[in-house]
């Protein structure tokens, strides 16, 4: 059977949420608009359309509903007991029930109403049938209240419910209230169970998970269980009673015999004796727990008989521990474990299906012939290489290559066998480690004759295999010409043994020449051993930028200094470009420039005499001149302010070609298209013509 996951299902809403969706969802999602003018067809066809969609959306939210809570009768009987522990079985049933009803009868309205639209014979008639529909549907939506709110709350707590499988291998603790079993679960698995010195605290089943023999266990603390008939029983002790009964697991019954948790040693006997019948078919380990408080050695004679004939009546094992000090905790989990395993292994063993595994199989069981003993047989050679040191170690042990390991005590004295075969391992550190060396796989390859493996692959190039085209005798050829320059060379050298080279270099500056020389030819021997590597190009954007704190990058003062000395380049004025850009130019008046500005403005205001006009005119003209040499001075880099300087008449015929070339830059942002619904206002030719008599506007 199938095992429920509570935790995915849809919030159930209430029930004039539920009308509000179903409505606004017709609103958005069919079309709004009709007239009187259309064709009779057309107008039954667009409220038709209206009420059919309503009703198919309250099926398709009434049916989500139903679909996400478990039916009792598909689930584990787990399941479907705690369901009936917690929220009452006829209740939860009655519920959906009512759900289902809705469902049907929205189906049953819709469908008598679009047979009375189809016979609709105006906009109005087909319009009061539509209203009349979607009432009636949600009427029934309305009437639901209840059990929405109901089913609601069922999914709440349904949520919280702790992820159970109960056919995994399971670990059970039951007994009576704050006798250590939380304690225990929260010693032997990663849960984290409130412990606290009173009764109840475990009002639910707790699940926890631990490891043991490499498979996973599942861990399950039950709230405590008192003493009483069934009947009497709240919905706490239920939830334990439930798991008692249908869960295959290994169950621990927990007895305090220090007697703190409120109850006597006869009380917890009691109550064992009581729920026995749920512990038939389940491995069942008695645990006597706070041995701490009261050793069991120690214990009454008669409280310890009393436990010991518990024990021997139910046939089942009885062990000590204390959650307190630790003591018999491991012991404890791992004889639970344990039985559990062999009695699923004999359930199986003894189920049909082993019969036809078995009947597959077929057993040997070797038997000696005769009583000779016979002892392992080494070859007189191998014995004799052993004692002479030639194959193998010493104390005959197999030996291992060093290669890519850091040193031992065994290898630090350097006694390395070098006749040892080396393996591909150790060539690839040998040769620089993983991603650097590969294996030559020439040496594997399966020809007809072995010494064709490492001849070279022919080329061919247009049907036509290049080697035919290459005198074998070419590298000779070649030697013999270089052979011949070195000749010639020797002589030249040897003519002008006597001349002086005219140079215009002293000594420091030739040795600087010829260490550029060198450097430039190391360069170029680096680049064309390197062309057919493998690895990816820099952005042009970030390459030579530092990437840390130990590589400053190519482009550090420092670098380039030192780059740049290697070819004997003067590097001094090429930094200090350098600082300037980087800097960047000022563009900003200077203090005293914009002082001295203002200085001049206020003396020639006070040379101004005249009339107000004057002086506006003069201030005017002192702006003009004020902005001008700004852009001049300022942006002297960038495009020229001045009108007659960019081909205009003067600073009016500026801003009106300012203006339309802003005009012209101006986007398109998104704007209502032909594509878009609009609801405009229509007005009915019966409603506004005529003329208007004593009464409304609306009536004419």
């Amino acid at each position: 059977m199938p095992v429920y996951n509570f935790k995915k299902m849809n919030p159930v809403p209430s029930a004039p949420d539920l009308v509000d969706i179903v409505l606004m969802r017709t609103q958005r999602r069919t079309p709004t608009v009709v007239h009187p003018g259309y064709k009779i067809t057309r107008i039954r066809a667009f409220y038709m359309r209206k009420i059919k969609f309503t009703q198919q959306t309250i099926s398709e939210r009434l049916g989500q509903i139903l679909s996400d809570f478990p039916r009792l009768n598909d689930i584990h009987p787990f399941y479907a007991d705690l369901c009936n522990t917690l929220y009452d079985r006829d209740h939860y049933k009655l519920a959906l029930g009512q759900i289902n009803t809705a469902r049907s009868l929205v189906d049953s309205i819709a469908r008598d109403m679009i047979r009375m639209v189809k016979y609709g014979d105006s906009l109005y008639r087909c319009k009061c049938l539509k209203r009349a529909a979607l009432g009636r549907m949600c009427t029934v939506l309305k009437r639901q209240k209840v059990s929405l709110a109901y089913l609601e709350e069922v999914r709440k707590h349904m949520s919280r419910l702790p992820a159970l499988d109960p056919n995994t291998r399971t670990i059970l603790m039951c007994g009576l209230p704050n006798v250590g079993k939380s304690s225990f679960m929260n010693k032997i698995t990663r849960a984290n169970v409130d412990v606290q010195p009173y009764a109840f605290t475990t009002k639910s089943l707790f699940v926890g998970h631990c490891d043991y023999r490499y498979l996973r266990w599942q861990v399950i603390d039950t709230p405590g269980i008192l003493d009483h008939p069934l009947e009497e029983r709240n919905t706490i002790e239920m939830q334990a009673i439930t798991a008692l009964a249908h869960l295959t697991c290994s169950v621990l019954y927990f007895v305090d015999i220090s007697e703190q948790c409120g109850y006597t040693i006869e009380q917890q006997c009691s109550l064992f004796r009581s729920i026995k019948p749920l512990f038939a078919n389940k491995q069942l380990i008695v645990v006597v727990n706070k041995i701490d408080q009261q050793p069991w050695e120690t214990l009454d004679a008669e409280k310890k008989e009393m436990v010991q004939d518990l024990v021997k009546d139910a046939n089942c094992s009885l062990m000590t521990m204390s959650n307190m000090s630790e003591e018999g905790v491991s012991e404890v989990k791992s004889t639970a474990c344990d039985k559990l395993l062999a009695a699923r292994v004999d359930s199986r063993v003894s189920g049909k299906k082993i019969e036809n595994v078995m009947n597959r199989l077929q057993v040997f069981h070797p038997v000696p012939r005769d009583g000779v003993v016979r002892e392992a047989c080494i070859p007189e050679s191998v014995v004799q290489a052993q004692k002479e040191g030639r194959f193998g170690s010493k104390d005959h042990k197999p030996k291992k290559s060093t290669a890519g390991y850091a040193p031992t005590k065994e290898t630090a004295n350097g006694d390395v066998d070098m006749e040892v075969k080396k393996t591909a391992r150790d060539l690839m550190w040998e040769n620089g480690g993983p991603g650097v060396w590969a294996p030559d796989y020439r040496e594997i390859y399966d020809l007809k004759d072995d010494s064709w493996k490492f001849d070279a692959i022919p080329e061919i190039m247009n049907g036509k295999n290049i080697a035919d085209y290459i005198d074998p005798e070419i590298e000779a050829k070649l030697q013999l010409l270089e052979q011949e320059e070195e000749q010639l060379v020797a002589e030249l050298e040897a003519a002008a043994m006597g001349e002086e080279v005219e140079s215009d270099l002293d000594s420091e500056e030739e040795a600087a020449v010829e260490a550029i020389r060198d450097r430039k030819r190391t360069i170029r021997l680096h680049s064309r051993t390197h062309q057919s590597e493998n690895k990816p190009v820099i952005p042009r954007a970030i390459r030579g930028r530092s990437k840390d704190k130990h590589d400053p990058g190519a482009l550090n003062e420092n670098e380039i200094k030192k780059m740049m000395d290697k070819f004997g380049v003067d590097t001094s004025k090429m930094l200090e470009r350098g600082r300037s850009m980087e800097r960047g130019r000022k563009r900003e008046r200077s203090l005293s420039r914009k002082r001295s500005i203002s200085l001049d403005e206020d003396v020639d205001m006070e040379d101004i005499e005249g009339s107000k006009g004057e002086m506006k005119k003069a201030k005017k003209a002192k702006v003009v001149e004020a902005r001008r040499r700004e852009a001049s001075l300022a942006r002297s880099h960038s495009r020229p302010r001045d009108a007659s300087q960019v081909g205009l008449k003067d600073e009016e015929t500026a801003k009106v070609a300012k203006k339309l070339d802003k005009e012209g830059r101006k986007q398109w942002h998104g704007a209502s298209g032909e594509g878009d619904k609009r609801k405009s206002v229509h007005l009915v030719k019966w409603m506004n013509t005529g003329k208007k008599r004593n009464g409304t506007h609306y009536a004419r």
